[in-house]
């Protein structure tokens, strides 16, 4: 079974709140799977219509998934590229191996494309030469 979290309020409109979550699954062959496809047609339409540098930072938990997102926190989307903070450096590589799959789900549900996530370890110096 899969499961999926996203931040809708009762209007169908994307919310950042943490209490807003409605927790959904997707199960193939009973009626809730026509259901979270309908939610996630809202999901992606509240995503849109976002403004351009919001909109991945609020979609990089629903790609990522809750686990991923309760050790992560993204930081800011500029020219293409959405930061995203982690704990250590175990946790950036193994991210990194995971960011064409990471890429391909946020560029799904957002207008602006996202081109690379750059992943920074927590407490690191971010500074660049």
């Amino acid at each position: 079974m899969n499961r999926a979290r996203f931040c809708v309020n009762c209007d169908g409109k994307l919310s950042t709140g943490w209490n807003a979550r409605i927790a959904f699954s997707q199960i193939k062959g009973n009626g809730l799977e026509q259901a979270s496809h309908g939610l996630e047609k809202i999901v992606t339409q509240s995503l849109r219509q976002m403004p351009a540098n919001e909109a991945p930072l609020i979609a990089w938990p629903l790609v990522c998934g809750s686990v991923v997102a309760e050790r992560t926190r993204a930081l800011g989307f500029e020219a293409g590229v959405l930061r995203i903070e982690v704990a250590d450096a175990g946790w950036k590589a193994e991210l990194q191996s995971l960011a064409p799959k990471y890429l391909a789900g946020i560029n799904q549900y957002t207008n602006e494309t996202v081109y690379k996530l750059d992943f920074v370890v927590a407490g690191a110096s971010n500074c660049r030469a």
